[in-house]
């Protein structure tokens, strides 16, 4: 039985998920749709890491939290691809940037697909 914690952060990160997912066909926001796929891809993560009492600091870079969930299951660095097409998403849809950004439809469709692996491998792993 999952504590209540746990299961407060599957929330949070469906509530980033379906809205993203939900959104892709009503809007032209990819990057918005991005950054959150990256959001539940984060707390997924954070799932992980309190369903299995590891310690970890306020970060939103996903490497970083792959690695904490590592201790747990080395197999989770298998994720390792889609949290490097996420990380970026977190900076780069929200802050002036002096790099070239684009977002269209594919990238957030790309980016959907990213963060159900992520989800996937998380629930299973948890058995939810």
């Amino acid at each position: 039985m999952l504590p209540e914690i746990t299961k407060e952060w599957i929330q949070k990160a469906d509530e980033d998920y379906g809205f993203a997912s939900s959104s892709i066909k009503h809007t032209e926001y990819f990057g918005q749709i991005c950054f959150h796929f990256q959001q539940a891809a984060e707390k997924y993560l954070k799932v992980f890491i309190v369903a299995n009492k590891l310690d970890f600091r306020l970060v939103h870079n996903l490497l970083e939290l792959l690695a904490i969930c590592s201790q747990a299951d080395p197999d989770i660095k298998q994720l390792e691809k889609a949290c490097r097409f996420l990380n970026p998403f977190y900076i780069d849809t929200r802050y002036p940037v002096h790099w070239p950004t684009s977002y269209d439809k594919n990238t957030a469709l790309k980016a959907k697909e990213m963060v159900e692996e992520v989800r996937d491998w998380v629930i299973r792993s948890l058995n939810v």
